[in-house]
């Protein structure tokens, strides 16, 4: 039985109004007719690697074991950044080494330490005869991965790195009866998402006996008092919290945007703290 075709995903702050995000598809097509590629998103802020370092976290572990995720947000573009790919157990993520593997990287060492081999990309027969120093989608990335979806072992593109570039990822903290975190994106809707885990959130329900306890969660000048279990538990327009798919900590306004009506941004603090009701 013939394995099935390789999926290769891509993430860009392209857009779609040009072509970059078609000439990439074009050249991976050309090496691997048979490749399926999925667009992940081509929506991320210009140059925003924190956008897309979370984007590719988020989404990585909904694909099946063996994708191959090209992540082109490179404001150092033609300058000496390498060019690398790693792999994880379950997935190759071809991209510059500037940050934007930096949630993954996080998520990996809190688990344990999953076996990481990284690479650089120096082998030019993997890349396009011609490479450009504006256009490392296309010339270095693209080829790279459609070479990859036909078997190319790893070690063949290029020596072994031993450390990437990590961006300062803040985590939430949990301090006696109070879980701080912070916003760390804003989605299409003005959703607030967090950095405080569902997890986090029943450490913070347990770390204490007795009494009945609320939870006062804070966010700029917003106080919220329970968790939701649906956006419509709320009013239209009422603020609300709830844990969203991506199982973190979401301020959200139902029917609106929280980005808007509240005035969050992403860094904003979000704090969380358990009070004993009284009696």
């Amino acid at each position: 039985m013939h394995e099935p075709p390789r999926i290769i995903t891509l993430t860009t702050d392209f857009g779609t109004s040009d072509a970059y995000v078609g000439i990439m598809k074009g050249v991976i097509l050309s090496i691997n007719p048979n490749a399926q590629i999925v667009d992940l998103t081509h929506a991320i802020p210009p140059q925003d690697i924190y956008e897309a370092a979370f984007s590719i976290y988020a989404a990585h572990s909904y694909f099946p074991k063996g994708t191959i995720h090209i992540i082109v947000v490179d404001p150092g573009v033609g300058s000496d950044r390498q060019a690398i790919v790693t792999r994880t157990d379950d997935a190759f993520f071809v991209c510059p080494d500037n940050g934007v593997l930096s949630y993954l990287l996080q998520s990996v060492e809190n688990e344990g330490g999953r076996p990481i081999n990284s690479v650089a990309i120096q082998n030019s027969v993997y890349c396009l005869p011609e490479v450009s120093n504006t256009f490392h989608g296309r010339d270095v990335f693209a080829p790279v991965a459609a070479h990859l979806s036909l078997g190319v072992p790893l070690d063949d593109i290029g020596p072994p790195l031993k450390t990437l570039v990590q961006l300062p990822i803040q985590v939430s903290e949990l301090s006696g009866s109070t879980l701080t975190g912070q916003i760390v994106k804003i989605d299409r809707f003005g959703n607030a998402i967090t950095n405080i885990s569902e997890t986090a959130i029943a450490r913070l329900k347990s770390t204490s006996t007795g009494g009945v306890y609320t939870y006062e969660i804070r966010v700029r000048r917003v106080r919220l008092h329970r968790l939701n279990r649906a956006y419509a538990e709320s009013g239209v327009g009422k603020p609300l919290a709830i844990v969203g798919s991506s199982g973190l900590l979401e301020i959200a306004v139902n029917g609106d945007s929280a980005e808007k009506q509240l005035g969050l941004k992403r860094g904003d603090a979000v704090v969380i703290r358990k009070v004993r009701q009284k009696t």
